[in-house]
């Protein structure tokens, strides 16, 4: 992913600070203990998602987590809280992003974390917080920065994804940001770069709600949703 800087014309400020639900009672955990290589969120949120399960703070199976790609036509997405800011809010705009998101079921209540390696917001951050604070939607209305969703189950993540970071070269084969030190990730099919399947999404995308609560188990690339759609998704999921 890379920063696109402040939209113009665009007022990034917050017009309220909602009032959030409590962070999960589990003791506080340091990002910095995940791997983390600036501009590679995709690889990022991979290798999240497996430590996750192999730290025991995720189903064994990681059924519980979901790999989420953040963009749209026009390669530019607001969001606030990230690290990578130059400004007091947080406020960047990416071509695209890359979250984890964990559905998180107790006896009916929902405890829905975000995890973010870039963000600024508690770590985990629960899901409505971060939705409110981070993407903040509507912000932009019907407008070019209109955030979507390509929401991707964990499991089927881990397995479908691949990365030849080709993508982080200028067209003299330079590299635009230093790539991790680890070998890039290959899919169980053999798969070396598919990242552009993930990211490319359009509003034409976007289907009805009660499919896509079905079909994210399924397909390969996930779901796309819009804004208005991405809490009504998560608090629909079967526990």
């Amino acid at each position: 992913m890379a920063d696109d800087g402040a939209a113009a014309g665009v007022d990034p400020s917050p017009s309220s600070h909602p009032i959030h639900p409590a962070a999960p009672s589990d003791p506080p955990l340091d990002a910095a203990s995940f791997t983390h290589t600036p501009y590679y969120c995709e690889e990022n949120v991979y290798l999240l998602c497996k430590e996750l399960i192999r730290a025991g703070l995720a189903d064994p199976a990681g059924n519980d987590l979901y790999a989420v790609f953040i963009s749209n036509e026009e390669k530019k997405i607001p969001l606030w809280y990230q690290k990578a800011s130059r400004t007091n809010d947080g406020f960047v705009l990416w071509d695209y992003h890359v979250i984890c998101i964990q559905s998180r079921r107790n006896k009916g209540d929902v405890l829905d974390l975000v995890w973010d390696l870039d963000s600024t917001l508690p770590f985990p951050c629960p899901f409505l917080q971060y939705v409110a604070d981070a993407i903040q939607p509507l912000a932009f209305g019907d407008s070019i920065y209109g955030r979507l969703f390509r929401v991707v189950h964990g499991p089927v993540f881990l397995r479908s994804f691949a990365s030849d970071r080709s993508h982080m070269k200028d067209p003299m084969g330079n590299w635009i940001e230093l790539p991790p030190m680890y070998e890039p990730i290959v899919a169980e099919d053999g798969s070396t770069n598919n990242l552009n399947e993930y990211i490319a999404m359009s509003n034409n995308d976007v289907g009805d709600l009660e499919s896509m609560v079905n079909d994210v188990y399924h397909n390969k690339h996930g779901v796309v949703i819009n804004e208005t759609l991405l809490p009504l998704l998560f608090s629909r999921l079967p526990e």
